[in-house]
């Protein structure tokens, strides 16, 4: 049960009664009282009377008897206090996902590079992505992960040709019979050398593009044996940090290449794309240069080939048209907003969104370093998504404390925003951090097996039962904004909440003998175990 939709529902009755119009009761948690609404302050101005005023008519106009009582406070606020029959009531509810009207919610995230090893900087797509998935799937959503791999280019004719150089055996299999990422992400620097300082092997790498793009067998055949080993290594990283990607979501560049020549002939007959300087862009309304002209959008470039921006248009109509979405999430950087812009600009006037289909780019902030710069290895190098894993290993009292640190430090902030990656800080038993959701947890099982009581009604007598009580029932509205705004970092701070409220509970009220308090713990542990799973962070079985 939403206690805040609950109270603003009662208010807005008598808000609309008092203004004469509908008014937002604008209900939040308040330090003051359990909840608090400031509506009757916006209405002083616009109906020229006191707020006071205006908040003891609506007190006495709201249907609050047996739910709250209203207290006027201060300059205008409407205090709340919720009955104590009310959330014992509401505590013997099983906790359960909000309301909503089931979409088809496709969540493009992770995204890595075929033949390159996943590195931090896959780090907060993947997290952020994968916690949206199992949010929205537990709301009752019918969620597509998909993971737009990057599998196709010039990139892959360089390292083909490469590959093909060190002779045909070395170039479908290691030492040992199976190349690992490792050997193709060396690879792939030693193909950037020699294209960039040998004429002849630029020029066959160019060729290899072509025969890559034309079906060639022997090239494509190598090209599969690439992206099969890669799907390969990202699924072992995806399981070792318990994201729920597989293979089955893996649509890589190529899948849309059959797409692209359609999805320009339909742009061009919408009168959506023009010839400019060679190439064919389109011009969405409100995108401008630093000189202050059009900004385009390049669909094909000048020497007829396709860019990353077509097969995001492809990608974007086939999940629209093909796979049915509703909402369209896009889990990628901030820095690639201004171009997730212009591709839903241009879909919306190709008719692909609309009222039937939204898509939003989730962006995010970058991973720093104790100096306040992106982070790097002490080589300066980028680190190894496989390398950091480990080092939480080596860190932590188990496996599931270390990759429980690295997600929450990512999943407790505001995603748009920058963070420092800092291990102490991380792994801290204290403060808001994953391993103290995780030791609170511990610390709930190991109350419930020393437990002399059976867990029975509930009776609200001590101020910190009463906190707590509040705290769980806060899951439903917490877990509704964050879908609504694509931003878990609320969920994160609601459980750290919980957790808080369990301490000093704990400390106050002895537990084990008391079947009320018995039954606080256990649902206590029941809601910080989903809210934890909804982040995607596991437990350990002891610490």
């Amino acid at each position: 049960m939403n206690l805040e939709a609950l109270l603003a529902a009662r208010l807005a009755v008598a808000l609309e009664a008092v203004a004469g119009e509908p008014v937002d009761p604008v209900v939040r948690a308040s330090q003051h009282a359990d909840f608090q609404s400031g509506a009757a302050l916006a209405l002083a101005r616009k109906l020229g009377r006191a707020p006071r005023q205006i908040a003891a008519e609506v007190a006495a106009r709201a249907d609050l008897a047996g739910l709250a009582e209203a207290e006027i406070s201060g300059p205008g606020f409407l205090n709340l206090t919720v009955a104590d029959d009310v959330l014992v009531a509401l505590l013997a509810e099983p906790v359960a996902p909000p309301p909503v009207e089931p979409q088809r919610v496709v969540i493009d995230y992770s995204g890595p590079n075929v033949a390159k090893e996943l590195h931090v900087g896959h780090l907060r797509s993947t997290i952020i992505g994968d916690a949206l998935a199992r949010l929205f799937t537990w709301a009752g959503h019918d969620v597509v992960r998909v993971n737009h791999l990057g599998d196709w280019g010039t990139q892959f004719g360089m390292l083909i040709e490469h590959m093909a150089d060190l002779a045909p055996k070395r170039a479908l299999s290691g030492p040992s019979g199976e190349l690992s990422l490792s050997d193709l992400t060396a690879f792939y620097r030693q193909a950037r050398v020699k294209f960039d300082g040998d004429d002849d092997f630029r020029t066959r790498a160019r060729l290899r593009v072509v025969a890559l793009q034309s079906g060639d067998g022997p090239t494509r055949q190598m090209w599969q044996r690439l992206v099969e080993q890669s799907e390969r290594s990202f699924v072992a990283d995806y399981d070792r940090l318990g994201i729920t990607l597989g293979a089955a979501d893996f649509a890589g560049e190529s899948s849309y290449q059959d797409q692209l020549a359609s999805v320009l002939d339909e742009l061009t007959a919408k009168g959506l794309v023009v010839e400019s300087e060679g190439a064919l862009c389109a011009f969405p309304a409100g995108f401008t240069g630093r000189d202050g002209e059009p900004f385009p959008l390049i669909v094909r470039k000048s020497d007829g080939g396709f860019g990353y921006a077509a097969t995001d248009l492809a990608a974007l109509r086939h999940r629209t048209r093909d796979l049915k979405g509703d909402r369209l999430l896009y889990v990628v950087g901030a820095p690639q907003s201004m171009h997730f812009q212009m591709v839903f600009a241009v879909g919306r006037d190709a008719g692909w969104l609309g009222d039937a289909a939204t898509a939003e780019h989730i962006s995010f902030g970058s991973i720093l370093g104790a100096d306040g710069k992106m982070l790097k290895s002490r080589s300066g190098e980028t680190i190894k998504l496989a390398d950091l894993l480990d080092e939480a290993d080596a860190r932590a009292t188990a496996p599931a404390v270390g990759i429980g640190a690295i997600k929450y430090a990512d999943l407790s902030a505001d995603r748009r925003g920058d963070y420092v990656f800092d291990w102490d800080r991380m792994l801290a038993t204290t403060g808001n951090t994953g391993p103290y959701l995780q030791y609170a947890v511990a610390r709930i099982r190991s109350v419930l097996r020393k437990a002399v009581a059976e867990p029975g009604p509930v009776v609200l007598g001590d101020p910190a039962e009463r906190r707590l009580a509040l705290a769980l029932l806060g899951l439903e509205p917490v877990v509704a904004a964050a879908i609504e705004h694509c931003e878990p970092h609320r969920l994160a701070v609601h459980l750290h909440e919980v957790a808080a409220a369990f301490s000093t509970f704990y400390e106050r009220c002895p537990i084990q003998s008391s079947p009320s308090r018995v039954a606080l713990t256990a649902r206590t542990g029941d809601s910080l175990r989903l809210g934890l799973d909804l982040l995607g962070i596991p437990l350990p079985e002891v610490m």
